[in-house]
């Protein structure tokens, strides 16, 4: 059973899983085309982080960035290798969603990157119903970028 919470940041696993999310980012792209936030900053007024559980094991995250009061950012998303297409994602996903809708935002934008490691999640967000976009926020374009977002 998956259980969803908002982080904990005294977790020493929430640490590791933060730095293999980072590590897993490395061969993806160039560092000024890299986006993954740090765990410091994950912990920012502007920043809701949620972890996803099986038992006690953190096996998932996703974040929520505020641009504006209507406007957020998907960020953080990430679950573990060997827990992968098990469906933790969608549920992070749709998770980061509600929240949203029911603080009032109208929009969630996410920024990913266009290497074939992320093929996957292209087609949860699409199913989720993002649509491709241009940059936003503090983003320019890219080759090593899709950009994405959601009305809400």
């Amino acid at each position: 059973m998956i259980s969803i919470k908002l982080a904990d940041f005294n977790d020493p696993a929430l640490t590791s899983f933060i730095r293999d999310h980072i590590t897993d980012m490395k061969p993806t792209a160039p560092n000024e085309s890299r986006h993954a936030l740090d765990l410091e900053t994950l912990q920012t007024p502007t920043v809701r982080l949620w972890t996803a559980h099986i038992d006690d094991e953190i096996v998932g995250t996703v974040a929520l960035v505020e641009i504006d009061l209507k406007h957020a950012e998907l960020k953080a998303m990430r679950t573990a290798p060997r827990c992968r297409r098990q469906g933790i994602a969608a549920k992070l996903l749709e998770h980061a969603l509600v929240d949203a809708s029911s603080r009032g935002l109208s929009r969630v934008s996410l920024e990913t990157g266009a290497a074939s490691f992320f093929a996957a999640a292209h087609a949860l967000y699409r199913k989720a119903g993002f649509q491709d976009s241009g940059p936003f926020g503090r983003y320019s374009e890219d080759p090593h970028s899709v950009f994405m977002t959601r009305t809400l």
